[in-house]
């Protein structure tokens, strides 16, 4: 009989390993990250990818919704005020994709910027 390897669980970014000294809510959540990384393939730390899309047709279904409302001059309805909410869910979607875009490129900068001042001291160091 062939015994099977042990797949070992990532280690999630930020967070403590499992085995440390830490509460049990936090090894909970440890583990439900691992599991969320372990079925995504690691692209739920894309998620302004997906949200933009997403909003972008949410923004769409509400205007569609509150267009038809008001047309049938339903003002005050719960279809005029589905559409209402679901048109501002989509367009906070939107806005938090653009934030967390930007917030990434930030970060890229960052991390271009500090190897570059790295490279020129290493490059200081030879001359």
């Amino acid at each position: 009989m062939i015994a099977e390897p042990v797949k070992e669980m990532p280690v999630v970014p930020g967070f403590p390993e499992k085995g440390s000294e830490c509460p049990a809510a936090t090894a909970q959540l440890l583990g439900r990250q691992a599991q969320l990384m372990e079925a995504t393939g690691g692209a739920e730390l894309s998620c302004s990818r997906c949200t933009f899309p997403f909003g972008l047709v949410v923004v769409i279904v509400g205007l569609v919704v509150t267009a038809v409302a008001y047309g049938f001059n339903s003002h005050g309805s719960v279809i005029s005020v589905f559409g209402l909410v679901v048109l501002t869910l989509g367009f906070l979607l939107v806005i938090s994709s653009a934030v967390c875009w930007r917030v990434r490129q930030c970060r890229k900068q960052a991390k271009r910027r500090e190897s570059q001042t790295a490279l020129m001291a290493t490059r200081e160091l030879f001359v």
